[in-house]
C-alpha cells in the first residue's frame, strides 16, 4: 500500500456532528484515504485504529501532510497520539478550532 499523493480540497459547508465526531471531518478524512489508499470505506469507521489498516510509517507520515494541507492545519509531531480515525477526528477538529479563534483575534480591535 502505497500513498498516491496529492490532495483534493473540499467545501467546508454546514457541518453535523454525530455522537463524538464532526461529519464533515470524518467524510474528509475517509474520502482521503480513499483516494489514497486501498481501502473499503466500510473499514474507515472511527473506532479504526491505524494498526489495523495497515499503513506502514512512511504511510502515516505521508498521510499527516495530507491531513494538514487538506484541513490547513500543523499536526505537532510530538504532541498528539494518533492511533485511530476517532483520534484523528478529534485533533483536527481541536485544532481547526485553535485556527479559527486565533485567526478572530487577531481581525479583532484591539
Amino acid at each position: 500500500m502505497r500513498f498516491a499523493g496529492g490532495s483534493a480540497l473540499f467545501s467546508t459547508g454546514h457541518v453535523k456532528r454525530r455522537g463524538n465526531h464532526n461529519v464533515g471531518t470524518l467524510e474528509r478524512i475517509k474520502k482521503l484515504y480513499l483516494e489514497n489508499f486501498d481501502f473499503e470505506e466500510g473499514q474507515l469507521k472511527p473506532e479504526a485504529t491505524i494498526e489495523s489498516l495497515g499503513l506502514d510509517s512512511l504511510d502515516r507520515v505521508e498521510f499527516m501532510f495530507a491531513l494538514e494541507k487538506e484541513f490547513d492545519i500543523k499536526i505537532p509531531d510530538r504532541e498528539v497520539s494518533l492511533n485511530s480515525i476517532q483520534d484523528m477526528i478529534d485533533v483536527i477538529d481541536r485544532l481547526v478550532s485553535e485556527r479559527r479563534a486565533q485567526q478572530g483575534s487577531e481581525g479583532a480591535p484591539g
